[in-house]
């Protein structure tokens, strides 16, 4: 299966909506949001804020990235967060987004990536291992979903060390 990998185009945000709609629920987000419209999502998530996966030109999956602070002491971070597809689960969707962003990423001067993951996603915390994340602390009892208190799991991988 080829995966391509770019930036994101306003062509792809309904894709992207709806797999953002599809794929978060409660072992896998504190809070699941629910998009009313394409232009709410584009307002959160301007073209190029993300990079997707294609397969066969179907969105299959995005990696998000953002500044965890707006402080310049800061900027040498990125926190991530990645969806993909329950469809294209387990074909190397994640791992091309991951190795994809990583490179891009290197270029750009970042020297750190980060992201935060529900304790309860044990697939995901496996899936991020595999990829050379690594965990560095715990939130515990961070949210409580579904009537049980749930730590979240704080990762990091660093670049050119």
């Amino acid at each position: 299966m080829t995966i391509e990998v770019r930036l994101s185009k306003e062509s792809d945000v309904e894709q992207l909506l709806e797999i953002d709609n599809r794929i978060w629920n409660s072992t896998t987000t504190p809070a699941i949001i629910k998009w009313n419209s394409v232009s709410e999502y584009k307002q959160k998530n301007p073209e190029g804020s993300q990079l997707v996966a294609l397969v066969k030109g179907q969105v299959a999956g995005f990696l998000g990235f953002h500044s965890p602070t707006p402080l310049n002491t800061n900027q040498h971070v990125l926190e991530i967060d990645i969806a993909v597809d329950m469809h294209f689960q387990g074909s190397g969707v994640g791992r091309s987004l991951l190795l994809n962003a990583e490179n891009i990423f290197k270029e750009k001067g970042i020297k750190k990536l980060s992201l935060r993951v529900l304790e309860t996603n044990s697939g995901a915390i496996q899936f991020y291992q595999k990829c050379g994340f690594r965990v560095q602390g715990k939130l515990i009892n961070e949210f409580f979903i579904d009537g049980k208190y749930v730590n979240d799991v704080l990762m990091y991988k660093l670049l050119d060390w």
